[in-house]
């Protein structure tokens, strides 16, 4: 269940604490009122027996005279002036009544003690009394108390009420200002952040959060244009020359023979650029969360193998060789486990000295699995290694273009690691780079599930 159902805070603020005020002064007026009561029946038996103590002092002296007659004129010259007390005392049959009857007979708010006593005349008669005590004044002075303490309840709730709306109406006028500069932020303004000065400890740390995200946008958006810019630029060179060499076989006649080599180099160069839109494509599609198609593998060392038959030629040509160490069982998608080695190993294999081995490395650190492709190629430097899987990036872009890679390959590694619940990640030093990354080691859901 929802504690806020108003659509505005400061309302629901308000009324919450005007609600809780009344709760906490309406318990502390009930305590009150029970306390006083509890006092004022405690008054009322103390006065009844107050007042039959003097009787059976009275009676106890007249008693040994044996002078009912003074008694009687002794009890109500002691009632007189007294009209909330009335005594009535029965001697055989004989009612005597003193103090103000009317008064006690006309309320049903009374209190009576009853008790025996002996009787002047004939000592062991006994005489019966009712000691009767008219309570209206008290409970004149309870109802007053109630209405008062219910008074005081709900005007002290009020008053806080009216107080927090507004000291929450002040509290909360930062917000309408950081609701001000949000408003003024766009797309040519995405380099602004929201002021953090002045404000609140509750509200500053959701305002460095936000200003966290602008930061990640504008990361992003950064990001974004270079892609753009990067996508541009390579699909201009091939656009370029299938234009030009196309045009150069439409200015003069040529022999089928020479058509044939224009057409084929237009091919390569359209094959060059569908594998860039493919290659894009994936990564937009990773980048949108793409589900995979996970399996049981009992053998990843296994899978790497085949990876390495298809990259025997490639490894021949730079004299380099091929070796896999451990072996794990996992939970990935096949093909494109595989296609993430290939690009490490072919990457691999471009970057190794000749006469070298190309080593992938499969480990367990705590619940990932972690594959690493070691080439004993020239260092990175350290600054270099966090870009390695940024889109387009190239540490040496000329012999790169003129090998057919467009620098998409390690950015492909990364998406295809976090589609697996791991990361990316590269170290080089003198006796190596190490290009890898890693999978989660508990088994992922099943598309199907």
């Amino acid at each position: 269940m929802r504690l806020r159902n108003s659509a505005s805070l400061r309302q629901w603020l308000s009324r919450w604490l005007a609600i809780q005020t009344f709760l906490a002064l309406g318990s502390v007026c009930i305590v009150v009122y029970v306390l006083t009561n509890l006092n004022l029946s405690v008054r009322q038996e103390a006065l009844l027996q107050q007042k039959r103590a003097v009787i059976e002092h009275l009676v106890d002296e007249f008693t040994s005279k044996g002078d009912f007659l003074a008694l009687d004129h002794k009890l109500t010259d002691f009632f007189y002036g007294a009209p909330e007390f009335m005594l009535r005392l029965e001697i055989d049959g004989t009612v005597y009544v003193y103090g103000e009857p009317d008064e006690v007979a006309k309320t049903s708010n009374q209190r009576k003690l009853i008790f025996s006593l002996p009787s002047p005349n004939t000592p062991d008669v006994k005489m019966l009394a009712e000691l009767y005590l008219n309570t209206t004044a008290d409970m004149h002075l309870r109802t007053m108390l109630a209405w008062t303490l219910l008074g005081c309840a709900l005007i002290g709730a009020l008053i806080v009420s009216i107080m927090g709306d507004v000291l929450v109406r002040r509290a909360l006028s930062s917000l309408k200002s950081l609701g001000q500069q949000a408003e003024k932020l766009s797309a040519d303004r995405i380099g602004e952040r929201l002021d953090e000065s002045g404000l609140a400890s509750e509200i500053k740390p959701l305002v460095v959060q936000f200003n966290a995200v602008l930061q990640r946008l504008e990361s992003a958006y950064i990001q974004m244009e270079g892609f753009n810019a990067d996508v541009a630029h390579e699909l201009r060179t091939p656009l370029a020359t299938l234009m030009g060499e196309t045009e150069f076989a439409l200015v003069a006649k040529r022999n089928t023979s020479e058509l044939c080599d224009i057409l084929g180099s237009n091919l390569e160069e359209l094959q060059r650029m569908t594998v860039i839109v493919n290659d894009m494509l994936f990564l937009s599609q990773a980048g949108r969360g793409l589900r995979i198609r996970s399996t049981d593998v009992f053998s990843l060392s296994g899978l790497v193998k085949e990876v390495f038959e298809y990259h025997e030629a490639e490894a021949a040509e730079a004299g380099v060789t091929l070796k896999v160490e451990g072996d794990r069982v996992a939970h990935v998608d096949r093909s494109l486990f595989q296609r993430a080695v290939s690009n490490l190993v072919s990457n691999a294999i471009r970057y190794s000295l000749p006469a070298r081995d190309v080593i992938v490395t499969i480990g367990v650190q705590a619940e990932t699995i972690r594959i690493t492709v070691l080439n004993t190629g020239k260092t990175i430097e350290e600054q270099y290694l966090p870009r390695l899987f940024l889109r387009f990036y190239r540490l040496d872009p000329a012999r790169t273009r003129a090998a057919g890679h467009h620098g998409l390959g390690l950015a492909i590694v990364a998406a295809i690691a976090r589609m697996h619940g791991g990361e990316p990640y590269a170290s080089s030093d003198p006796m190596g780079t190490r290009i890898g990354f890693t999978i989660s080691s508990r088994l992922l859901e099943r598309e199907d599930a």
